[in-house]
């Protein structure tokens, strides 16, 4: 039963496969011609040397045939030759054209999914899937079903062209073939097992060599060089592992294939020494066999590789389909614009959990007036940065209700509401390229000129001058070269360029000196003013001049009003701000 299934499941992904060649039907045809062509004539050159031996040779002894046939015989292997470097071209051609569809089809899958795939995925194995997996798929059509094809049409005509010339002899030469198909499958067996094996080896190496790497500062902070070094050395131990398996069976292999071929050779020398009247056998006859023999064992062992080539390509398909097929996708079936927020921001009876039943935001209600800054405060874990995330459709809510306007939130298209919410996070995320690119994100509907009057606006713009090569100046990975200061004050600009509707700001000013907090509170303020604008804040000296203020604990909304109405009454917010006072 268990066989029956994987048939079917190996049957459907053959035809998802080959259904990417369906753009390039053309090209996969004409190889798949020339494969066979080329298969055919390969029984050509042995029947012609086996005439040149018998009729020009042996009987006749003619020069001029005998250089007429050498001639022929020349003609065909340049066919040949010629035959196998178009072939070749033509075939990893369709191969490379399928890999770059396929990784522009993942990476756009990847770019969909929503961050609660991100928070249980590791970035090294999502690498592994886009760049390596599917490169091994590239092989499927290589070195797999045109290749196969080709050899298995080689085969056929060999064993016809065998029996037809002499069916002792082809008896003979075959019979090592029963030793030869067990050899390939223990082979195909064992290979794909190791190959399996060096596969999830590299999925971990990636995963962990990019994850350790990232976090390079922490180790080195805490002194866990040599402890990281072993988990390492143990991960690469099973990786080389896995290597020598397979490395292992190919030795192994390889040898007793060339065993068996000898064997079959040794064979027809003997029976021709001793029954070569019996049967008339001639010298063609014999130089033809001996040829059949080196060329139709070597398909078996390229055969046998191509099919664990084959089989590798099958289990990288998998795991990139399993990419492909998951639904954690950001639903955007929305047919309203968001272009700003007209009435309000509601939020009605929320709930919301990472993990399920483990809630992070449980049965919250409040409101924001359009044009309203509103300070989110409380205490780590309480919930407000999940607010934005929901707010931002980062992640969807389980329960209750979030209105713009009164409309369901998702409602609106998901390109228009982000497009029109700006959101700067505490941990900001730079790339490696110039200010200029990391401000519009290569956006070509901003030019310079807006980035620099942006700049001006919010009063960044001698902050920008006073870096080497201003706008210029080329940030390496993660914004490392930057303070944390630095790279809040950049991402300011890059909110403020895109003039958002709804401005958000999560903690921004947790992580900074005094001076370049100031300059964060002046751009905060400009950025606010006219905007709906929500302000998650630690330090509550930073958020004066906000309307409103909510204060969240354990999930859930415990008072909410403005700062002076929470100041003059016992409330948590005046505990957290006169502590804030005090220190």
């Amino acid at each position: 039963m268990s066989k029956q299934l994987n048939k079917k499941i190996n049957i459907k992904l053959i035809a998802r496969i080959l259904s990417y060649s369906k753009s390039y039907k053309k090209l996969f045809f004409i190889s798949l011609f020339l494969t066979l062509l080329l298969a055919s004539l390969a029984i050509v050159r042995p029947l012609l040397i086996s005439k040149a031996l018998n009729d020009f040779v042996i009987n006749q002894k003619s020069e001029q045939g005998l250089n007429s046939i050498c001639l022929l015989i020349l003609f065909f292997l340049i066919i040949e030759a010629f035959g196998q470097v178009v072939n070749l071209r033509l075939t990893n051609l369709l191969g490379q054209n399928i890999v770059r569809d396929l990784r522009t089809q993942v990476y756009s899958h990847i770019l969909q999914l929503k961050n609660k795939y991100f928070d249980t995925t590791p970035v090294g194995t999502l690498v592994t899937r886009a760049v390596s997996d599917i490169e091994s798929l590239s092989e499927v059509f290589t070195q797999g079903f045109i290749v196969i094809a080709g050899d298995l049409v080689m085969l056929i005509i060999f064993i016809s062209a065998m029996f037809y010339k002499n069916w002792m002899l082809a008896i003979i030469a075959l019979s090592t073939l029963p030793l030869l198909l067990i050899a390939t499958a223990l082979f195909k067996r064992g290979v794909k097992k190791s190959f399996t094996q060096v596969r999830n080896a590299v999925a971990a190496l990636n995963t962990f060599t990019q994850e350790h790497i990232t976090g390079m500062r922490i180790l080195q902070l805490f002194n866990r060089e040599d402890v990281e070094l072993n988990k390492f050395k143990e991960i690469n131990k099973t990786h080389r592992v896995a290597n020598i398996k397979s490395i292992f069976y190919y030795s192994v292999f390889f040898p007793i294939v060339e065993i068996l071929s000898s064997f079959s050779i040794a064979l027809i020398i003997w029976f021709v020494g001793v029954r070569s009247n019996s049967y008339n056998i001639n010298l063609g006859d014999i130089t033809f066999f001996i040829m059949m023999i080196n060329m139709f064992f070597r398909p078996i062992r390229m055969l046998a590789d191509r099919l664990n080539t084959l089989q590798m390509g099958f289990v990288s398909a998998e795991r990139v389909f399993k990419v492909l097929d998951t639904n954690e996708m950001i639903s955007n079936h929305g047919k309203l614009i968001f272009e700003s927020v007209k009435q309000s921001i509601e939020f009605k009876k929320v709930s919301f959990s990472y993990i399920k039943d483990h809630f992070v935001l449980k049965d919250i209600s409040f409101k924001i007036n359009a044009n309203e800054t509103v300070a989110l405060v409380g205490s780590t874990g309480a919930g407000k940065s999940t607010v934005i995330n929901l707010l931002s459709r980062f992640y969807e809510f389980e329960e209750g209700q979030i209105l713009i306007d009164g409309h369901q939130i998702n409602n609106y298209t998901l390109e228009t509401l982000r497009q029109n919410t700006g959101v700067i996070l505490q941990d900001v995320y730079l790339f490696n390229d110039t200010i200029l690119n990391n401000i519009t994100l290569c956006n070509p509907n901003i030019s310079f000129e807006q980035v620099i009057d942006a700049t001006k606006k919010i009063g960044l713009q001698e902050y920008i001058l006073s870096l080497p090569n201003g706008f210029n100046y080329q940030v390496t990975e993660r914004g490392q070269s930057l303070s944390a200061g630095q790279r809040q004050l950049i991402a300011f600009i890059r909110a403020f360029v895109y003039q958002p509707a709804i401005f958000i700001l999560d903690e921004a000013t947790a992580t900074i000196d005094t001076q370049t907090e100031l300059l964060i509170q002046q751009a905060v303020e400009k950025i606010s003013d006219g905007r709906t604008s929500i302000i998650i804040a630690h330090r509550l000296s930073t958020i004066k001049h906000v309307s409103k203020v909510i204060v969240f604990e354990k999930g859930r909304i415990i008072e909410e009003g403005s700062i002076s109405e929470l100041l003059n009454k016992p409330s948590k917010f005046k505990t957290l701000y006169d502590l804030q006072s005090i220190s």
